[in-house]
């Protein structure tokens, strides 16, 4: 097996031309923080859906089978992690559990990490039937999986409304040989946190202060820092600290930005865009203004 020098990532998610969502929002960070990243983007779009207008092109399961084919047959399908998003199609999603099997057959250490992306704030954004093929057939590949709340409730067919159930669901999800779930972001008691879980029985949680603003795009770096310091720091709770602090501090920037007078002609959902590039410091040094603690 090669050694790796450098951590090199294996991501599929969705990419656009203009913003940051997919692999425009996980890649950069992800080199920020030492990974080397290779991206096969699920769609390609002018724009994320926020926009009155998206034009654009999907990849199909044929497309992915070509693209992993010239890797393999290269040689250079070498990795330490596979990071997987946005999937349109039920066909690719099936596609990319043989991607998974495939890169683990080369790398038996290689660590799959799962944004079971489906929806948000109680609305499906992908066909109905992924939901099951997720939860039958991707997730028990999974090391690590990211869900947000919804997505969490998707998996396990149940509205969850406490912390206790929150918990109980992610030991019935571990159950399923998943090392690691991170849920994103989640209401409890009227504050936004994010949880952890390990199969050590180790549960942590951060209060995220709220900011009056969605950001397209938060999810998905989310899932690409997480990775990162998941990695990096072999601490869960410093993991999500990390986490946490970089992405509060990311969006802080880009709500800032929106407010500025100087910007006000330009369309709203332009300047929420994640502004990722002035906010390089805040990645590369997360602060540790929030804390996490055990539960």
């Amino acid at each position: 097996m090669e050694e790796y020098d450098t951590p090199r990532i294996l991501s599929i998610q969705s990419h656009v031309v203009a913003g940051y969502v997919g692999n425009k929002s996980a890649t950069f960070p992800l080199q920020l923080l030492g990974f080397e990243v290779d991206a096969i983007n699920s769609v390609q779009l002018s724009n994320h859906t926020g926009y009155k207008v998206i034009k654009g092109q999907v990849l199909n399961s044929e497309d992915l089978v070509d693209l992993m084919d010239g890797l393999i047959e290269n040689n250079i399908d070498h990795y330490t992690h596979l990071l997987t998003g946005y999937v349109g199609s039920a066909s690719f999603l099936r596609q990319i559990a043989q991607v998974v099997q495939k890169l683990k057959s080369k790398n038996p250490k290689l660590l799959y990490v799962c944004d079971p992306v489906m929806g948000d704030n109680g609305k499906m954004y992908v066909p109905e039937e992924l939901k099951e093929i997720y939860k039958n057939e991707i997730i028990p590949l999974a090391d690590i999986i990211t869900p947000n709340h919804f997505e969490l409730e998707l998996l396990l067919n149940r509205k969850i409304h406490t912390l206790s159930e929150i918990k109980d669901s992610l030991q019935e999800l571990h159950k399923l040989g998943i090392r690691t779930i991170a849920v994103s972001s989640t209401y409890l008691d009227g504050k936004l946190i994010s949880i952890v879980s390990s199969t050590t029985d180790e549960v942590i949680k951060i209060e995220i202060p709220q900011i009056s603003a969605i950001y397209t795009g938060s999810g998905d770096l989310y899932a690409a820092l997480f990775l990162a310091h998941s990695y990096l720091q072999n601490n869960l709770k410093l993991a999500l600290e990390n986490t946490i602090n970089s992405l509060h501090d990311v969006l802080l920037k880009t709500y800032e930005y929106s407010l500025d007078i100087k910007n006000r002609n330009m369309q709203d959902v332009r300047k929420i865009e994640l502004r990722l590039i002035q906010s390089k410091r805040f990645i590369e040094n997360p602060s540790n203004k929030l804390q996490a603690e055990i539960i």
